[in-house]
């Protein structure tokens, strides 16, 4: 982890970090199981950032102002925001085209996440296909 990007971790209050390193890891796992190459685990806009070759950027981050939620966000400017509500729509919280809402003190949605997160790691290889190859 590059030290800029563990700072943001450890800027965050410790219930956050726990949640966000499950998150992190989860991210992580997924390239690993999918062979997807080296990972870029850097800052963007300030928040911890996942790209893979072929794939399209994942951010987590928290924000005080909402101190029960933390965010998984995507690229507004793809169909996959648009593709997880038609997926998750009765499991996942979204922010408009851009986020999925999770909340600290509810259990992880693991089998849900850890597909919408595959969907981006592999989106461009897949964004020609209806609902991305689901």
């Amino acid at each position: 982890m590059q030290p800029a990007v563990r700072e943001k971790f450890n800027s965050y209050p410790k219930h956050i970090k726990i949640v966000l390193m499950k998150v992190r890891a989860l991210v992580l796992d997924i390239i690993h199981d999918n062979n997807l190459g080296d990972v870029k685990e850097t800052l963007k806009w300030g928040e911890p950032s996942y790209l893979v070759k072929g794939g399209s950027t994942v951010r987590l981050d928290w924000k005080p102002k909402y101190p029960e939620q933390y965010f998984v966000f995507f690229n507004c400017k793809t169909k996959l925001v648009d593709t997880f509500k038609e997926l998750y729509s009765d499991t996942l919280e979204f922010q408009g085209n851009r986020a999925i809402v999770l909340h600290v003190n509810d259990p992880l949605p693991q089998s849900e996440l850890r597909h919408c997160l595959e969907l981006s790691l592999k989106y461009k290889t897949i964004k020609h296909l209806p609902l991305l190859g689901v």
